[in-house]
């Protein structure tokens, strides 16, 4: 099982970064697809989630209406737009599968998968 997060980097407050998960060796469309962020000293945190059917969920208040997550099942991928950045969205963001439904609590132990995370700064 690989999960391979890409698209993050350095971006200016208001800018935008489309982050991707590419998975392989687990059935992905059966699987709900989470994205996570840790900042530094934090703990991890759940953003979004995307069911195997795309009910989608978005965890913290500060996300709704600029992030989106859909998933691409043709091509085992799953991806977060990040729109109208702030500072505070500097984070390792990392994507998660687990079972075919979100929770309504973005539980860290609800995930069976976990990629390796990749850095989002968010400058000022």
């Amino acid at each position: 099982v690989q999960l391979v997060e890409s698209g993050g980097g350095l971006v200016q407050q208001g800018g935008s970064l489309r982050l991707a998960c590419t998975t392989s060796g687990f059935t992905f469309e059966i699987y709900a697809m989470g994205w996570f962020r840790q900042a530094p000293g934090k703990e991890r945190e759940g953003v979004s989630c995307i069911s195997h059917s795309n009910d989608t969920s978005y965890y913290p208040d500060s996300v709704k209406g600029r992030f989106t997550i859909s998933r691409d099942n043709a091509k085992s991928t799953v991806y977060l737009e990040m729109n109208s950045l702030k500072p505070e969205d500097s984070a390792n963001y990392f994507c998660a599968a687990g079972p075919p439904s979100c929770p309504l609590v973005p539980a860290t132990a609800w995930y069976d998968y976990w990629g390796q995370g990749t850095q989002v700064t968010v400058s000022s």
